[in-house]
């Protein structure tokens, strides 16, 4: 009979794949729920707190992105030294506490600080998320469970706006900021119980100058690296551009307040149909092959879009239809690219991944708020922003891949998972 030594480490947790894509989408759903449910709530809380200009009322959603891109910055790092769990507990409960702050706040002032402090502490769930993604996939495969992952996360940008709607129904704006605590502390507790520490002791790095550093330049010296994580973060700055502006769009330019929350949920709708059929398609066709033709009809929707505008035929009908596909294919974009940025690092995921998320947080954040910004009572400014900003994205991307495009890396290694898929 073999006997266990007294000093053994207990055995690694184990957690099913289907229920890993649940926890790690509602993980990642933080910063949704943090965001969607506030659209309907804008023109109430700014009566409230007197702000003065309409588009202020963005600032409630900006500087939490703002605050979201610095936070992505330093806790994929720390994760890497302390392991993903323990880190992401740790920050989960502060963006609670900064939650509650955001609920008591008594002037808009007070209100962003917390806004931007909730931010901080939500970029734990997005960048050591995507840690432990990496940590147990790589390449297409991981591109597959990220598709997977968005599929089932933008269930909640779907229902977001409705759930907003109906707490003001019945309460006022408070409490959507309540109830985001709430959820925050079952998601933390489902968290604590069933995810295991996915990084091991012989990946974790000291947090040095000399080692954030070294990965940081592995990054920059990597031409596919860098350049998708720029270009997701360019053509990501038309979905901030459409989160910030879309409650003005249909209260103010449709007059649609009734229809908000159904407009916004078949727009969002189609970025989840759109990451499932990328994680049906992207193990065959490889994640470069489906980003890259979905940027590209990106940017050909976008130019359609335009066109309708400016002949005057822009309807509540034909911007939902095309704002819908466009948002069909960001959905390709968005997983693809950040798999393929990622593919170099078995060591320093966290902080390569903090690194991508604050690159591109910032870059969407700036992008998008000058399109939020621009808002001139019409759906111009918006859509020519995201037209811009797909035709850049497409030439950053070229760039990465020295004008060869639509090809796939012929090493298995990039489309085998690490772990069993069932």
């Amino acid at each position: 009979m073999t006997q266990t030594p007294a000093n053994a480490p207990p055995p690694a947790r184990t957690i099913q794949f289907r229920e890993f894509v649940m926890l790690c989408a509602c993980l990642m759903a933080m910063n949704a729920l943090s965001t969607d449910p506030m659209l309907p709530a804008l023109p109430d809380i700014g009566r409230d707190l007197a702000i003065p200009h309409p588009n202020d009322r963005q600032l409630i959603i900006s500087t939490y992105f703002l605050g979201l891109g610095f936070g992505s910055l330093l806790f994929g790092v720390l994760s890497d030294r302390y392991g993903r769990k323990k880190v992401l507990g740790i920050a989960m409960a502060l963006f609670i506490l900064s939650t509650i702050a955001c609920a008591s706040a008594k002037s808009f002032a007070l209100l962003l600080a917390a806004r931007g402090c909730a931010g901080f502490f939500a970029g734990a769930s997005r960048v050591i998320t995507v840690g432990i993604i990496r940590d147990k996939f790589k390449g297409d495969a991981m591109a597959r469970v990220m598709s997977l992952i968005f599929a089932v996360f933008m269930l909640i940008p779907v229902i977001a706006p409705s759930f907003g709607q109906a707490i003001l129904w019945i309460a006022p704006w408070r409490w959507i900021f309540w109830i985001l605590c709430l959820l925050g502390c079952l998601i933390l507790g489902w968290m604590l119980l069933r995810m295991p520490e996915t990084l091991p002791p012989h990946n974790r790095i000291r947090i040095t100058p000399g080692a954030l550093l070294h990965t940081i330049g592995t990054v920059l010296r990597t031409r596919s690296s860098i350049g998708y994580m720029l270009a997701s973060g360019v053509v990501m700055g038309g979905l901030i551009g459409f989160i910030l502006s879309i409650q003005q769009i249909f209260f103010d330019v449709f007059h649609a307040e009734k229809v908000f929350p159904i407009g916004f949920a078949l727009i969002a709708g189609s970025m989840g149909v759109g990451s499932l059929i990328n994680s049906r398609l992207v193990s065959r066709f490889g994640a470069r092959r489906m980003s890259q033709s979905a940027l590209i009809a990106f940017i050909l929707i976008a130019a359609v879009h335009l066109g309708v505008i400016l002949a005057g035929w822009e309807t509540l009908a034909t911007f939902m239809i095309l704002q819908s596909l466009s948002m069909m294919t960001v959905a390709f974009t968005a997983s693809n690219f950040g798999a393929i940025s990622m593919e170099p690092f078995n060591k320093g995921a966290g902080v390569a991944s903090s690194f991508q998320a604050f690159l591109t947080t910032a870059l969407s954040s700036a992008l998008g708020s000058i399109v939020g910004r621009a808002f001139d009572g019409t759906t111009l400014p918006f859509t020519a922003g995201l037209l811009v900003f797909g035709a850049l994205s497409l030439l950053i991307v070229a760039w990465a891949e020295r004008g060869k495009m639509f090809t796939r890396p012929r090493h298995g290694a990039l489309r085998e998972s690490e772990i069993d898929f069932h």
